[in-house]
């Protein structure tokens, strides 16, 4: 009697494993990001091997056969989903200018004073700061303004503020309307002209998922009315490859310039817990006319965001 309760004991824990991953690999095959909490755990899909892991071995110890075939279905298409999603193509046309961009979000603008050494010392051309509320602001002018003379901002406090920081002159537009500002520009790239656009959706959390969607659909509106110009894309997406909102971004023909430097997949938040344990929602975009490579993340103290920084080319369109 031990024996069979413990086999069905076996049975019904491998079972509610199962489940639950299936419905997040589920919405993943069917391309929808679901109802809560299916795009919080869409966000950590790789690491729901673990579970779906555990519960082949408890089938496995309870001989139940329906499991472990139950198993394989969902192993595979976790490791099928695992892999980096998106072009890679690089452009044929001859190298017109390199430079460097770098992302980050400060949380509140507490590492303001992290990210103005890091900038120091990696001096990135273009610099993406989400996050960056009244005291953010006036640090970054006051630290970075001689080396960074052109800059875009919405000053605002909390975690509504962001700025764009640049080397190269900039001219304004007219950004995207957010909940969190979303500013744009063109910059003068040694005389060619490349879009920049600052990403920072609200987080899928509970009660603003329907916020969160649209937010993201701006910027996957923004991306397709612009697919022949060149293009920059950065920030804190707040989504990553396994949501299909994130995706759509992708399809409209933008490149993860990290991937395209082969980090894709490199956890950004939360840092506390990454590079163990996190998910890659931090990310540099670039349209058809860029290659890109050494993608690097960086520790800044005092934010639960990597920083990251990525090398990227535009090259003369054929």
């Amino acid at each position: 009697m031990d024996k069979r309760r413990g086999r069905l004991l076996g049975i019904w824990a491998s079972a509610l494993l199962f489940a639950g991953v299936s419905v997040v690999v589920g919405c993943r095959l069917a391309d929808t990001d679901g109802i809560t909490p299916v795009p919080q755990l869409l966000a950590f899909l790789p690491w729901l091997l673990a579970p779906a892991g555990l519960g082949l071995a408890l089938a496995l110890l309870a001989r139940w056969w329906t499991g472990m075939v139950w198993a394989v279905v969902v192993l595979g298409l976790l490791a099928w989903y695992i892999e980096p999603y998106g072009k890679t193509t690089s452009p044929g046309g001859r190298p017109l200018a390199t430079f460097r961009v770098l992302t980050s979000n400060v949380e509140f603008g507490q590492a303001a004073a992290g990210l103005v050494m890091a900038v120091r010392h990696e001096q990135p051309d273009i610099v993406f700061v989400e996050e960056c509320e009244y005291s953010c602001a006036a640090t970054l002018e006051r630290d970075l303004g001689a080396g960074y003379p052109h800059r875009r901002a919405v000053v605002a406090g909390g975690s509504e503020g962001s700025v764009i920081l640049s080397r190269f002159p900039l001219r304004p537009t007219d950004g995207l309307p957010g909940t969190m500002a979303m500013p744009g520009a063109f910059a003068d790239v040694d005389g060619s002209p490349v879009r920049l656009q600052l990403a920072h959706p609200m987080p899928p959390l509970p009660g603003q998922l329907g916020v969160w969607r649209r937010e993201l659909g701006e910027l996957r509106d923004f991306a397709a009315a612009h697919a022949d110009t060149p293009t920059v894309l950065a920030g804190d997406f707040n989504a990553s490859q396994d949501h299909a909102a994130f995706r759509r971004i992708l399809d409209t023909g933008l490149r993860d310039g990290a991937r395209l430097a082969g980090a894709g997949r490199t956890p950004t938040w939360p840092a506390r817990t990454t590079p163990t344990l996190g998910a890659q929602i931090d990310h540099v975009l670039v349209s058809r006319q860029f290659s890109a490579r050494d993608a690097r993340f960086l520790d800044l103290a005092d934010t639960d965001h990597r920083a990251l920084l990525v090398d990227i080319t535009l090259h003369r369109r054929e």
